[in-house]
């Protein structure tokens, strides 16, 4: 028999009327639709035959949007909610901004950087821009904010996307993105359960472990989603991430081969998440394409086990006809019992009800105004709040030269040296990023340089010492390195011959490394005596650096992480 007393409590808060449409759509479901409500899938275009394949034949409950310009987005997301009988669930990554779905969205942050600026504040007007630019476009579900806490330098995938290493920072900042985001209407999903930030390896390229003990689990991981999980966090996203200690303090005798990721562990998912925390809403996997999920358990098997584990949602499929027949075998089978069936609907459902998509559709405000989000999203407001966190967050981690502020005059020939993953964007850019660097730095006055390899690479010809001295000022060292998935580290890998970019000549010529992504440089040029965090390269962030550096105002962001990653050679 289905409990229908969660709808009333936190996070749903359900009324009369939400209940009884839970209770009454749920009730006239065919077992067909409800296994459909199940699945969360991917938007990558608004093209219909597509999206009409996921909604009508496969009658899913939920999809998320990759980036896409604003007014596709707003036509995709206004065919999916008038061809469903019962309203989506529309998501995307709002982990800094809408530029999590709509290309032209502003970013505020990436995280790191709200860490750096210092003030959870700022994580709160990080979530207000990030809901009012989605619903603009007709999303309602943030896949955010990120609660992973950064306790291993080396992790190749979290990085900046982490609020930094100080667990009540990170706690503060997830709850001011909680409460900004859903006091809008949106929901948040708080992630990556158990937490991901101590393994040094990527959930999507491995099953990682989050190695803590119970009592630092509770002290760190759990404070955090207990706070957002009290401040009334709707969703909460599980990741293929163990947690060995709560599976053996809760599974005496758990074989170590039995120790699964969360995703698949009812330990984990009942007894610590349900149990302990006492989160009543809807649980939804990370994505079901990563290795961490696949690896440990058969796909046939893995499947309807997330949902029997205790999982409300499953996100993406890595062969959608397969996956369907898998989840629906699962119910044939009984893996899936009816009742659990039913629980999992029930929470997509209530949280559907607590979003008012219902009510918005009755009254017809459930669609996106394309001229109306024009307006909203990259509007002045939000820019001007991006420029204000760029301002506070841009961190000089040394400056043992004592150059900065920088006398144009005594440093005026610079050699630029790039190092960005490529020319693709997502990854981190490259020759356009390049030149409007190039550029700033000659907007104040340097005659700038770029570095080249040199044309041989055999030992002894190297570029002359004397000619580097009597032709260089400063040399700048620019880093874009920038986690991705299917990324298993993140160092920089020098030219050849012998590493020819190398910081060489640091000692005879000031210079200065700044890293507009990876905060964790310095283990790969220890001895570099001005060094410059910025999180993220972009407009406000490059022209907050060059303000601090010519001495316009002031370095005022503070490291929330340690950039000196525990070594002492990095300090000198």
């Amino acid at each position: 028999m289905i409990n229908y007393d969660v709808l009333r409590k936190n996070p749903f808060k359900l009324n009369d009327k939400q209940a009884d449409w839970v209770k009454s759509t749920l009730e006239g479901m065919t077992e067909e639709e409800k296994i459909g409500q199940l699945f969360h899938l991917i938007m990558y275009s608004s093209e219909e035959e597509y999206l009409g394949e996921l909604v009508h034949k496969y009658k899913i409950g939920g999809i998320m949007g990759r980036p896409m310009p604003l007014e596709e987005c707003c036509k995709a997301i206004t065919y999916l909610q008038k061809e469903s009988r019962i309203p989506m669930l529309i998501s995307a990554n709002f982990e800094a901004g809408g530029d999590g779905m709509i290309t032209e969205g502003t970013n505020i942050g990436p995280n790191m950087q709200i860490g750096a600026a210092g003030n959870p504040e700022f994580a709160g007007k990080q979530g207000y821009v990030c809901a009012r630019e989605g619903l603009a476009v007709g999303a309602n579900y943030a896949f955010a904010p990120v609660i992973d806490i950064d306790y291993n330098f080396r992790n190749p995938i979290m990085a900046t996307r982490l609020y930094g290493s100080d667990p009540k920072l990170v706690r503060d900042c997830g709850v001011a993105y909680t409460k900004a985001v859903q006091e809008q209407g949106m929901a948040v999903s708080i992630k990556h359960f158990p937490g991901d930030g101590v393994d040094e390896r990527d959930q999507h390229l491995v099953t990682s472990i989050n190695s803590l003990s119970c009592e630092e689990w509770d002290e760190s991981f759990g404070a955090a989603y207990q706070a957002c999980i009290d401040a009334g966090a709707l969703t909460v996203m599980v990741g293929h991430i163990m947690q060995p200690a709560y599976s053996r303090k809760l599974v005496p005798g758990i074989k170590e081969e039995d120790i699964m990721p969360a995703t698949l562990a009812p330990e984990l998912l009942k007894g610590l998440l349900r149990g302990k925390l006492g989160f009543n809403g809807l649980i939804i996997t990370d994505a079901t394409t990563m290795a961490g999920m696949c690896i440990p358990m058969a796909r046939d098997k893995a499947v309807p086990y997330t949902i029997a584990a205790g999982c409300d949602m499953f996100l993406f499929t890595k062969n959608l006809e397969e996956d369907y027949q898998f989840m629906a075998e699962g119910v044939r089978n009984g893996t899936i019992t009816p009742e659990r069936l039913d629980e999992a609907v029930m929470r997509i459902l209530a949280t559907k009800a607590a979003l008012q998509l219902p009510e918005k559709k009755e009254k017809g405000t459930l669609l996106p105004d394309i001229e109306e989000a024009k307006k909203i999203v990259g509007c002045k407001e939000h820019r001007e709040i991006d420029l204000q966190v760029a301002d506070c967050s841009a961190t000089l981690v040394k400056n043992l030269q004592g150059i900065v502020p920088i006398d144009v005059k005594q440093y005026k020939r610079i050699l630029l040296y790039p190092m960005f993953t490529g020319d693709n964007a997502y990854m981190g850019g490259g020759n356009e990023d390049l030149e409007k660097i190039k550029e700033a730095f000659e907007k104040e006055g340097f005659e700038v340089s770029i570095y080249q390899p040199a044309a041989s690479f055999q030992e002894g010809f190297s570029v002359s010492y004397k000619d580097m001295v009597d032709k260089y000022d400063l040399l700048v060292y620019v880093s874009n390195l920038i986690t991705k998935s299917n990324q298993t580290t993140v160092r920089i890998e020098w030219a050849q011959p012998m590493g020819a970019n190398c910081p060489n000549f640091q000692a005879a010529i000031p210079t200065i490394f700044i890293s507009f992504a990876n905060p964790y440089h310095l283990l790969d040029v220890p001895r570099i005596r001005t060094f410059v965090n910025a999180y993220k390269l972009k407009d406000s962030t490059l022209q907050a650096v060059i303000d601090k550096l010519v001495g316009r105002s002031e370095f005022k962001g503070s490291s929330p992480v340690d950039a000196f990653v525990g070594r002492w050679d990095t300090k000198l």
